[in-house]
């Protein structure tokens, strides 16, 4: 966001380049996952940690710098208690198994989204581990956590009337994006969406406003790095014009490089 030094793509032309270096995704499919192989839902969701944990090693290894994923909707309270209870312990212990090792990689760890909800004793897990992680640069690894785009947006609303109590009109796209809750990352290049649905479900509506969108049949826990290559592979496919013609990205290609790809496309 601009006022972390990134480039808005509806207020200027972002670089392109064949990686991303954002990369969000709605892990979808844990209880199918676990229904096909007659498993309890909660199984599925036990092995997506793992396969997070290998999608967050593939991002590394391919160069992405910035990795945001779906992990609890503000709308999932509104499943079954016993899964919503097992969520959160899920991610207590996870928290507690992982977040030496996410340090020890130098990756920053951080937790998006009203954190109110919340058990005292989980808040207070993210909250030292994103300050034991507050230093780290290899990586950047967000967790959305009871976590809106409608509620992201009215929350940088509130925080933009807080900085101008005096101001009730003339704001910017960079006055609100100030307070969004990935003020520190660029927007994101690239959305998967795992499971077979194919809507964003209320996932950083304001921050996918140019992202190239992928959706996948393939659920969550079998999403590996080679199902990462192959959205990656989608990705590079796209022309990303920001509002341009194709032929101004031929017109702006060719003083450049005479013979390759117009700007925007991934060779």
């Amino acid at each position: 966001m601009a006022n972390a030094g990134f480039t808005s793509s509806t207020r200027d032309i972002p670089a392109v380049s064949a990686v991303p270096a954002h990369i969000a995704i709605i892990m979808d499919g844990n209880g199918r996952w676990a229904r096909k192989r007659f498993l309890p839902r909660v199984a599925g969701h036990s092995r997506g940690v793992d396969a997070l944990r290998d999608v967050i090693r593939a991002c590394m290894d391919r160069g992405v710098g910035y990795l945001t994923v779906f992990a609890f909707s503000s709308e999932n309270w509104r499943r079954p208690a016993e899964e919503v209870s097992f969520l959160m312990q899920l991610f207590l212990k996870s928290l507690q198994k992982e977040v030496e090792r996410l340090h020890q990689n130098n990756i920053r760890f951080r937790v998006i989204g009203d954190l109110s909800r919340f058990d005292p004793a989980l808040v207070s897990m993210i909250r030292d581990a994103e300050a034991l992680t507050a230093a780290n640069t290899r990586f950047n690894l967000t967790i959305a956590a009871n976590y809106g785009g409608r509620w992201d947006i009215l929350h940088a609303v509130d925080k933009m009337l807080e900085r101008h109590p005096d101001k009730r009109s003339g704001f910017t796209e960079e006055d609100l994006a100030a307070g969004l809750s990935t003020d520190f990352a660029p927007e994101p290049d690239l959305f998967i969406r795992t499971g077979g649905e194919k809507r964003i479900s209320n996932f950083l509506l304001w921050q996918l406003a140019y992202a190239e969108l992928y959706f996948t049949d393939t659920l969550w826990p079998d999403f590996d790095a080679a199902a990462l290559d192959v959205a990656i592979a989608s990705y590079r496919a796209r022309e990303r014009r920001f509002g341009r013609t194709s032929e101004q990205l031929v017109e702006k290609a060719a003083p450049e490089s005479k013979g390759t790809t117009p700007a925007g496309r991934h060779a």
